[in-house]
């Protein structure tokens, strides 16, 4: 496991979308998600690990070109390179995204 992130020549994506509908995966399929994530490299939405299809680090093992995720979610963050295994803060992604209530929350 590293301590540093060597894969920041990836990101692409330095401003977060305004608002986003939902896991773009869970959406198709009419599955739920409990936390979104932000591909940095291409800006796709995908779910976290605690939800059912975990279609955020799904995409970035079908991507190998694609390993930095950041929270989407309200007073979050965090990024996370799954390459390096390593989180942090990248104080250059700005902006805030809406985000819906998360489907699994709300059953």
């Amino acid at each position: 496991m590293s301590t540093r992130c060597t894969h920041t020549d990836a990101i692409e994506i330095t401003e977060l979308p305004d608002e986003v509908a939902g896991c773009e995966d869970c959406l198709k399929t009419g599955d739920v998600w409990l936390h979104l994530r932000i591909c940095l490299t291409c800006g796709h939405v995908g779910c976290c690990d605690d939800s059912p299809n975990q279609h955020a680090s799904a995409h970035a093992r079908a991507h190998d070109e694609h390993p930095i995720i950041r929270s989407l979610e309200p007073g979050e963050a965090w990024c996370w390179c799954f390459k390096d295994e390593v989180g942090m803060l990248i104080p250059q992604i700005t902006g805030q995204t809406r985000i819906p209530p998360s489907p699994m929350l709300s059953r």
